[in-house]
Order: structure tokens, then sequence, then C-alpha cells
């Protein structure tokens, strides 16, 4: 399984006992762990307790001398075997570890309660507005189209470049592929209802911008230190110094 984000599922699913034996996680969308350029990230892996015996060694095991004390175990001969000596993003597991921790289990399914309720409650907010491809509930992201718009000559890029002006970071566009002019937007469980409410408001006004004044968002952002890059020439003249 691809845990790439469980920000729905925590204290709720148990992948184990719906058949999955292996599950990665992508620490950075749901445990609060840096990435990019706060990073690198980190990804973990877990395992049902009957693949525990194949897993790397070392494996970090209690001592069977020394009750309470932990240790490197190296004694399983069915492991697969040493693999390179690293330890992983190390920070970034124990500040997974600590945000876990300090949730708790009735905190961490609360997580996943409040990023459910804030995808479902945006969702709302904006489907008069925007095209919805699946108007069912969802769980903690959904994806709205913006072929309306397209269809008066503005783009879901154009839209997601506006927004900048109003100072939120846009979601991903154009993915999934399946949905033409995708917005996949995933509020958390950390915004308020203010912050919520505003960001609908500015997409709905973004929207009532591309009627009006559609030149406007073709030449948009407006307002931020680098205007709109060509991404074309940025792709084939790749230069990532300062």
């Amino acid at each position: 399984m691809d845990g790439a984000n469980l920000n729905a599922q925590m204290g709720i699913v148990k992948p184990g006992k719906i058949g999955f034996d292996i599950l990665h996680f992508n620490l950075h969308k749901t445990f609060s762990t840096p990435h990019g350029g706060g990073g690198p990230g980190g990804g973990a892996v877990a395992v049902i307790k009957k693949l525990g015996k194949y897993l790397p060694v070392p494996i970090i095991s209690k001592d069977p001398d020394n009750p309470g004390q932990l240790h490197l175990d190296y004694d399983r001969p069915k492991s697969i075997g040493s693999m390179h000596t690293f330890y992983g993003n190390f920070a970034n597991n124990i500040r997974a570890y600590a945000y876990i921790r300090t949730l708790g289990s009735d905190g961490i399914k609360k997580v996943s309660e409040n990023a459910v309720l804030n995808a479902n409650y945006l969702m709302a907010l904006l489907k008069d507005e925007f095209e919805i491809p699946h108007d069912t509930a969802c769980q903690h992201e959904f994806v709205l189209s913006c072929n309306r718009q397209k269809k008066l000559g503005v783009k879901a890029l154009d839209i997601a470049k506006r927004l900048l002006d109003y100072g939120f970071h846009a979601p991903t566009v154009y993915f999934p592929l399946i949905v033409h002019e995708a917005f996949m937007i995933e509020p958390t469980e950390t915004e308020s209802r203010e912050t919520l409410e505003r960001f609908a408001e500015t997409l709905i006004a973004i929207s009532r911008e591309a009627e009006s004044d559609p030149e406007k968002l073709y030449h948009a952002p407006h307002n931020t230190t680098v205007r709109r890059l060509n991404e074309v020439k940025a792709a084939r003249e790749l230069d990532v110094r300062c």
C-alpha cells in the first residue's frame, strides 16, 4: 500500500486488517516533517508481523539478558541481510515519532476527522462556481475542474497564478490527468474555518474575474517578486544556481 498520504485514515483504517502486507509512509505528508527545501524527506516502511523476520539487519530488539534494554540484533537467520549503512533521515523519523506520541491515539484520529471535514466543507463552498467531476463526499482532498472557466479562455494555470496575488499557494494543477483543467485541493486538518472560507471566496472572486477581466489572469501574478516564468524555457534551459 502506498501510504503517501494517510490524512483521512489515521485511527480509522487498519491497513493490515484489510489485506495489506507492506505500507510506505511519506512522513512529510501526514506526520509533520520537513520536505523539499526543509528536507530531505523521509519515507518509513512498515510490514506485518510475518514479514518481520525477512527485514534487513540489524533490527532494534529487546535484550533478553537485560529486560528493558534495547540492542542491535544481527541474529536474524531469514533476514535479507545488511543494506547500505545509512539509518535514514533520522531527524525526520524522530519528528514524526514525537508528533504521533504528542497527539496520542485520540488526537491522531481527530487529525483525520478534521482533514475530512475541512475538505468536504471547502468542496461544498466551491461546487456552485466550479465543476466537481465526482460530486460525492470526499476524504481528505477533492478535485475540481476549471472547465467552465476554460470556456472563457482562462486555464487552471491562470487561476493558480492569480491565487499568488492573494497570498495563497496554489493547489496541484492538471492532476489527476483524467480530470480536464484539474485543481486538486487538499486543505489538511490544520486550516481554520476562516481560512477555508477566505480561500473559497478568493477562488470564486478569481472565477468572476475570468468573466469580467480575463486579461488580468493571463499575466498573473502581479504582486509577487518574480512574475510569471516561461516554463517551457525553464524546463529546456535548467539553471538551479542562485
